[in-house]
């Protein structure tokens, strides 16, 4: 048993103030495979208390020498890549082979592209060429409470933390209590690269305990959350009072619009794309809307896909998916399957109960549904795990429509090899990223949503601007 009880406060590892033990489970055994400790109000003090003092001496950091410390800390998380992978495998259940190139592979990329972007950023510049007395300074927002998810940690921690950084402000990192286990090696990663103490500090905890703490905090000057709307909501609410900036990044419910003229790789491609991470992501292809013509071969194909997903123990090599995070999650998945059923739409692939063969862990079955309609409680929550939801549409107009028609605006997809229609349909959706034809993100492209999904960019200079102030000085003085 793995024991973590420690937070990293002001440059060193802590005792809680009142120890409160809290089990992080193994999805794929059911089983204990560490214990924490949630911190209280008085941790949480201790922690924006080292922050806000350190705040100061780091703003006043020479850019140059910020990205520096970064570029240590890129070393040394490099360094410990095969601990960090373990460490997820073990905690969130992530497959061993994707926690490599994926999970660990996100945090060398983001914080890679941070550096790059902090290079290339003016920090200072004139308000215009002819108004040298004019001058915008972008300097930190300040002390910066960072939340962070389950599903894809390193990920969601160097997005945060390497922005923070970079921009000039202090941290407090409370990672999800059910995958603490990454974000303590990264704390000890941050020690490694000797940042001054106060920089970075983590408290382990709950949303309602810390999360909340953190949220309404006088002293905490932003937060930056990633998790569900409902959370989402919550933190809004608690930081209202001190009029904080707050950055969400939420769910989604993404459309996949593939069109008879699509690539013969599309159908396979969402499937595998909606599958990955067990579905765990809030940026998955969950609607796969299908022109009408091709909607027949289409559920085919993707129900051939989905079957051939493989499932098995994360602690295995190869391309599989592995368990889902929790006994909560795994119940409300099979909720929503049998919801599914039970609304009428026709399963074609997977279903409810565990995979065969695996009797114990919350694997969840590769699942897709055919003949959804937009009123499904499928089609329109976030079910999170690997649930497709396949739809037919007649025309582009309705396509939009119905793909428009969620509280969510993530990400979208358009799968067509019609280059104007592609830019057309890129043009009426509303979400924060669209993804055409299985092209990617390029490196430091904004991730963020619109409506329910929340609002800020992460990533790049998109996600250093949203951990700065613009000051605005006239009459500055040439030196």
């Amino acid at each position: 048993m793995i024991e973590k009880r420690q937070f990293y406060i002001d440059g060193q590892w802590v005792d809680p103030a009142a120890p409160r033990d809290h089990a992080v489970i193994n999805p794929a055994t059911e089983e204990p495979c560490a214990v924490i400790s949630l911190g209280d109000q008085a941790d949480t003090d201790a922690a924006v208390a080292a922050a806000k003092a350190a705040l100061p001496g780091w703003m006043a950091t020479p850019v140059a020498e910020r990205i520096g410390y970064v570029e240590k800390l890129l070393e040394v998380y490099k360094a410990g890549a095969e601990e960090m992978a373990q460490a997820m495998t073990l905690e969130m259940g992530a497959p061993i082979s994707l926690s490599r190139s994926d999970q660990v592979g996100a945090g060398t990329f983001h914080l890679t592209n941070f550096i790059r972007a902090a290079k290339e950023f003016t920090f200072e510049h004139s308000l215009r060429d002819d108004l040298p007395e004019h001058r915008i300074i972008h300097e930190a927002v300040g002390v910066a409470a960072l939340i962070t998810p389950w599903n894809w940690p390193m990920n969601q921690v160097t997005l945060k933390v390497g922005a923070a950084a970079v921009a000039g402000c202090t941290m407090v990192l409370k990672p999800s209590e059910e995958s603490p286990l990454d974000a303590i090696l990264f704390a000890e990663m941050m020690d490694e690269a000797g940042f001054p103490k106060g920089v970075f500090n983590l408290v382990n905890g709950d949303g309602a305990g810390v999360g909340t703490q953190l949220s309404s905090h006088v002293d905490v000057d932003m937060v930056s959350f990633t998790g569900s709307t409902r959370a989402g909501r919550a933190i809004s609410k608690a930081a209202a009072d001190t009029l904080k900036r707050v950055h969400l990044e939420l769910g989604g419910k993404g459309a996949n619009l593939v069109f008879a003229d699509a690539d013969p790789e599309a159908v396979k491609r969402g499937v595998l794309h909606m599958m990955e991470n067990s579905g765990q992501s809030c940026n998955a292809p969950s609607r796969m809307m299908v022109e009408a013509p091709f909607y027949d071969t289409a559920v085919e194909q993707a129900a051939q896909a989905a079957a051939a997903v493989k499932v098995a123990d994360p602690q295995q090599e190869g391309d599989h998916i592995g368990p889902v995070v929790n006994a909560v999650q795994w119940g409300k998945i099979q909720d929503l399957i049998q919801k599914g059923i039970d609304e009428g739409a026709r399963l074609v692939a997977g279903g409810l109960g565990r995979p065969e063969g695996l009797n114990k862990g919350f694997y969840v079955r590769p699942t897709v549904f055919a003949d959804v309609t937009p009123e499904m409680t499928i089609a329109r929550e976030e079910i999170f795990g690997p649930v497709l939801s396949v739809m037919k549409f007649d025309t582009e107009e309705e396509a939009v429509r119905v793909a428009n028609d969620t509280p969510y605006g993530l990400t979208n997809y358009v799968q067509s090899t019609d280059p104007a229609r592609v830019n057309r349909l890129t043009r009426q959706l509303r979400s924060g990223m669209v993804q055409n034809n299985g092209t990617g993100r390029a490196a430091g492209a904004p991730f963020g949503g619109m409506k329910q999904s929340g609002n800020g960019r992460e990533g790049g200079t998109f996600g250093i601007l949203d951990f700065l102030e613009v000051k605005s000085v006239s009459g500055w003085a040439a030196e």
